[in-house]
């Protein structure tokens, strides 16, 4: 739905940057809150290369950031575990604000979010417009009009996820035979 888009951009505007002493985004396939603990800290060139404890790990990262303001954005978590969620934000004082993109109610729940966004599907024509940028590098198919009746169903099976809409954009990018679009509409993937 555009989740990781969406932090991203928020991760990288100059304006959030300005107001903050440290930022760090990462994505991780398993929560362990060890590794993130670690992670955090090397990214905040923080040196903790060797050290395992977790309580260790969460007093050096509370001191280093005592009176500090920071981002943390963690990326499409599935972790739905409250006791987890409470271990990793014991360090982190006022002055951090955690970003969580998931798929997950109950992950959203669990971090006590201030406030949830939930993202809705694209517009057709904004996912259009995707798919355009991707297959085309265009920002619509005003120049291709041999495409149109194939864009339109291609895009309608994106059913307005901007994943979908720019994965397949990407792979039609080098192909501009009729036939290999109808394949790839026709593909059951």
């Amino acid at each position: 739905m555009g989740k990781t888009t969406l932090a991203r951009l928020v991760y990288n505007d100059p304006s959030i940057k300005e107001s903050l002493d440290h930022k760090s985004g990462m994505r991780f396939d398993d929560f362990d809150v060890v590794k993130i603990t670690k992670t955090i800290l090397r990214s905040s060139i923080f040196d903790s290369r060797d050290e395992n404890d977790l309580n260790l790990l969460q007093v050096k990262l509370k001191e280093k950031l005592s009176g500090k303001r920071m981002l943390l954005v963690l990326d499409d978590i599935w972790n739905e575990s409250y006791s987890d969620w409470t271990i990793l934000r014991s360090p982190f004082g006022a002055g951090t604000k955690i970003i969580v993109t998931t798929r997950l109610q109950k992950v959203s729940s669990n971090v006590d979010s201030v406030k949830a966004f939930y993202l809705d599907k694209l517009s057709h024509h904004d996912c259009l417009s995707i798919f355009a940028q991707h297959a085309l590098k265009a920002r619509n198919f005003d120049g291709h009009l041999q495409f149109k009746e194939i864009r339109e169903n291609i895009v309608r099976r994106c059913n307005g996820l901007p994943l979908a809409a720019t994965a397949i954009g990407s792979l039609l990018r080098k192909l501009m035979d009729h036939s290999e679009w109808e394949t790839i509409y026709e593909s059951e993937i």
